[in-house]
């Protein structure tokens, strides 16, 4: 496929469409409907409720249409309803739902670990677990990585996020929403310094180096040789969308592999396709012990995998990996016909092509706005089309989330959905499909700088 997207038919036209009531009355009722019957804890960041999707584009039960810059964060990057995928459910479906694959095995669950094995770096041998969600692929790559060094201690960073379950709210650095009042937390978790260009205290300071401050961190506080993994994103999501000083990733993985500790990459929400490579990690050449994968991974059907070395993986006692639902077969099914839709469409390219089109926008609007003495744009960056805008106090770095709220406030009102993170709450993330057209892209950008703009 040409980066143009030019080559996919939509069912929805890639338009939006926003009426002056928004949010409208069907939304409003079902709102109260909610209330009366799902629990406070859960939020959404939108006041809507969809009707349908594809491509590009959301459709509320009002008939309003929303340009989609959120993915459900990076999970449809096929779109919300790919005829492949589609097609590959209702086929799987048809024949059957369930019978779990540690009671009555399917040939999918192997077909995906096959395409998984092929995909993830690497040339050496490798297996595959499938699981249902992100966390759920985060606590059993640190099981595996436990019992396989029969060691302890797990080192993950600043701004990290790893989950919502107790041992991935201890990995996650973030304190609220996601831990507070939910403790105590797993032990033996460690955190250390991550690479933040930035936001470093010296500017100058180069990935080898800031990973050596790290290393430093682990061996004098913890010792090597009592580590079982270190976990970290190569790219992060919820923090920030840091993405670490080049050569921060690879020093830390050469120190892994030194002192016969797991290097495990949390590629949940930067992995398929989305930063234009098939995984963050490949644009350092790294290649990890084990890799979590879930979001982009089904075409939004729920589903996680880890992929490591086969000795690793292998360690581990018959019956001591899996779970009722884990790798189903209808996931499996979307799965297999999502990867399929990458490829055919060449998604990794289309998600560089966005990175640039996106990139250059950006860019321009942060100087028109530094020459206009608001220069509330404190950092553009991240890669493919995982992008963040880094909005801070004019004039300085200081963290401005009242101004992130506002203009994702702004924004929704004229039609586009965008997502809000970081560490201090002051970044906007960019997370389209990779099928976005470049006319709704371009059109959905240019609400986000009139949006900037008018409230800076």
């Amino acid at each position: 496929m040409s980066t143009t997207a030019s080559e996919i038919t939509f069912r929805l036209e890639q338009k939006r469409r926003v009426q002056a009531d928004f949010p409208g009355p069907k939304s409003i009722a079902l709102t109260e409907r909610r209330k009366a019957v799902v629990a406070a804890g859960v939020a959404s960041a939108v006041p809507v409720y969809v009707a349908d999707a594809d491509g590009g584009i959301i459709h509320d039960v009002d008939g309003n249409s929303f340009i989609d810059l959120g993915s459900g964060i990076a999970v449809t990057s096929v779109g919300a309803s790919d005829p492949a995928v589609v097609g590959a459910v209702k086929e799987a479906v048809e024949h059957f739902t369930h019978t779990c694959f540690m009671v009555t095995p399917y040939e999918s669950y192997v077909a995906l670990a096959e395409q998984l094995n092929r995909l993830t770096p690497g040339d050496h041998e490798k297996r595959t677990v499938l699981f249902n969600s992100g966390a759920e692929a985060v606590e059993n790559a640190v099981k595996v990585a436990r019992l396989a060094t029969g060691r302890d201690a797990v080192v993950a960073f600043d701004h990290a996020y790893h989950g919502r379950t107790n041992l991935t709210m201890a990995l996650t650095a973030k304190a609220m929403p996601y831990k507070t009042n939910f403790g105590p937390f797993a032990p033996e978790v460690y955190r250390m310094p991550m690479s933040y260009p930035y936001r470093e205290e010296n500017p100058s300071i180069t990935g080898a180096e800031a990973a050596k401050r790290a290393i430093t961190m682990i061996e004098k506080q913890i010792g090597g040789d009592q580590v079982a993994a270190i976990i970290i994103e190569p790219i992060q999501g919820e923090g920030g969308f840091i993405v670490p000083a080049e050569g921060f990733l690879p020093a830390l993985a050469a120190w892994a592999k030194a002192n016969g500790v797991v290097f495990i990459a949390d590629e949940v929400q930067s992995g398929f396709c989305r930063t234009g490579e098939w995984f963050a990690v490949d644009h350092e050449g790294v290649v990890p012990d084990i890799i979590t994968m879930a979001k982009g991974i089904a075409g939004g059907m729920p589903l996680s995998a880890i992929t490591g070395r086969a000795d690793l993986l292998d360690a581990v006692h018959p019956g001591g990996l899996g779970g009722t639902y884990g790798g189903n077969p209808v996931a499996c099914a979307a799965a297999l016909a999502a990867i399929g839709s990458m490829e055919e469409y060449n998604l990794a390219g289309r998600a560089r092509h966005i990175e640039q089109l996106a990139t250059e926008r950006l860019q321009e609007l942060q100087a028109e706005l530094a020459g206009a003495g608001k220069s509330v744009i404190g950092d553009i960056r991240g890669r493919g089309a995982m992008l963040a805008v880094e909005l801070v106090q004019a004039g300085s770095t200081e963290p401005n989330p009242e101004l992130t709220k506002a203009v994702a406030a702004a924004c929704l009102k004229e039609g586009v959905i965008i997502l809000t993170c970081g560490t201090y709450g002051n970044v906007i993330r960019l997370l389209p499909p990779l099928v976005i057209t470049d006319d709704l892209l371009n059109d959905g950008l240019d609400v986000l700088a009139a949006a900037i703009k008018a409230n800076a």
